[in-house]
């Protein structure tokens, strides 16, 4: 059996708490530190504030055995060998990071320290952050043997984060001393060394004990600029295929075969080739806007990103003028939008396309009624409902009676929906699909007018035939 080893985790926010729940899946004891009372009540009852898939079973198991959680970081940095810092990093204004909450809580770990401790950079966070929190925790009084600062990245991804977790494609510690790297490959020991995947209950995915995950040691520099390169080359890639999904618009080509004929090229890979109304969320608008601040600050001209933010914002301005198109004119028009969270199997509305889109929409006079299977709570409290703007419970409701129905999100739910009742239930049948979930040629037969990205229009069969074959994608 691998080594238990003490944890502290420094937020409880969706890398915070889906790592300290993963952690104890490890085999690790885990105290999970927050400052909002409320949230870590919360926590303690067993709600998971989020809505993210194997969280709750995990919580649930755990949650008072190998995880609690507490105000207290002054005990958890006593207790803990090594402290994961896993608080949030906004966007200011000027496009940085903000690190004041990482400088925060670095400061009031140095005031705890009585005992060699390893620190680890979880959250996201410029190249040279290391140093900072060195220099914080040394002018504190702290001697430099009694700690060491540690880059570790994560890589997950909203809606299968518990997965990503357990089955990494790859695990980078950046880590400058014998000490630290040895702690930080007993943590992870549990995954890397096959174990793990061999006990009973384990959650599944691509990695096993035959094919365990690699562990990636580099320097801390190096670390912590893998993160933002990689967020930032994912949201490239995403930029990229929606550039081409324009070209091939114009030329009345197909994005989704130019796509997978790209994809297919062992050195692109099919991933992130998918168009739609644009890239959100909690990470790579933030991301990318922080790589090129960092890349501005040492004078290296990466006007890259700065064109891949370009087509992104683009992208739902293009958007908008496919609903024009269709309808002719926005103004009175009633129009059903299903999706809210930035993507789908979230709940989480962070820079999403969605709400952006909605908004714009109601700048333009249009009627909006809302639906999403998870975010609809927290989408209230940035669009609360309103003459023109109400919330359905159900997909068809939210179709009912519409001008025309938008997808803007890609939840499974929405590609399993029974289309011929939904052609039924609205009063004009037009789907405009910003997510690409459907067959057009399908959705034609099925007597859809059916506008997508980057795809030719799909116009209703003239022919007379069934509405019953389904006409989700393959």
């Amino acid at each position: 059996m691998s080594e238990s080893i003490s944890i502290a985790v420094v937020g409880s926010g969706y890398v915070g708490l889906v790592a300290a729940v993963c952690f104890a899946e490890i085999g690790h004891t885990v105290i999970c530190v927050d400052n909002d009372e409320r949230k870590v009540a919360a926590l303690q009852g067993g709600d998971t504030l989020i809505h993210e898939n194997h969280l709750p079973e995990l919580l649930n198991r755990y949650r008072n055995n190998r995880v609690r959680f507490t105000t207290d970081l002054a005990e958890a940095t006593r207790e803990a060998q090594a402290i994961f810092i896993a608080v949030g990093t906004p966007q200011s204004e000027t496009g940085d990071a903000d690190l004041s909450y990482v400088e925060a809580v670095a400061c009031e770990i140095a005031r705890s320290i009585d005992s060699y401790k390893v620190i680890v950079e979880k959250s996201t966070v410029p190249v040279y952050t290391n140093e900072w929190i060195r220099r914080a925790i040394e002018r504190n009084g702290v001697e430099q043997r009694l700690f060491d600062v540690v880059s570790n990245p994560e890589f997950l991804r909203e809606g299968t984060a518990v997965e990503d977790f357990l089955h990494p494609d790859r695990i980078v510690v950046g880590a400058d001393t014998p000490e630290a790297i040895k702690l930080l490959g007993a943590i992870y020991e549990p995954l890397t060394g096959g174990e793990y995947y061999n006990q009973t209950g384990a959650i599944g995915g691509c990695c096993n004990a035959s094919t365990p995950p690699v562990l990636l040691n580099t320097s801390i520099k190096s670390a912590e600029i893998i993160k933002h390169a990689s967020n930032a080359f994912l949201a490239l890639k995403i930029s990229f295929i929606n550039a081409v999904s324009n070209l091939c618009e114009a030329t009345e080509a197909n994005v989704e075969q130019v796509a997978k004929g790209i994809g297919l090229d062992s050195r692109i890979g099919p991933k992130f080739l998918r168009p739609g109304i644009g890239y959100g969320g909690s990470c790579f608008p933030k991301d990318v806007a922080a790589f090129r601040s960092v890349a501005d600050q040492f004078g290296i001209n990466f006007n890259l990103l700065s064109e891949v933010e370009n087509i992104n914002a683009s992208q739902k301005r293009r958007f908008l003028a496919k609903v024009r198109s269709a309808l002719w004119t926005l103004r009175g028009k009633k129009l059903g939008v299903l999706g809210l969270a930035f993507k789908g199997e979230t709940d989480d509305i962070r820079d999403s396309p969605s709400i952006e889109m909605i908004r714009m929409l109601l700048a333009e006079g249009c009627s909006i009624v809302a639906y999403d299977p998870a975010a609809k709570e927290r989408a209230m409290e940035v669009l609360p409902e309103g003459k023109q703007l109400s919330y359905a419970d159900t997909a068809y409701d939210a179709a009912k009676d519409v001008d025309a129905l938008l997808v803007l999100t890609d939840w499974t739910e929405f590609v399993e929906l029974d289309l011929p009742r939904l052609h039924k239930t609205l009063r004009y049948p037009i789907v405009i699909d910003g997510r690409n979930l459907y067959d057009p040629g399908a959705m034609a037969a099925l007597g859809f007018t059916y506008i997508s990205v980057g795809r030719p229009t799909a116009h209703p069969a003239r022919e007379s035939g069934s509405l019953t074959t389904p006409g989700r994608r393959a």
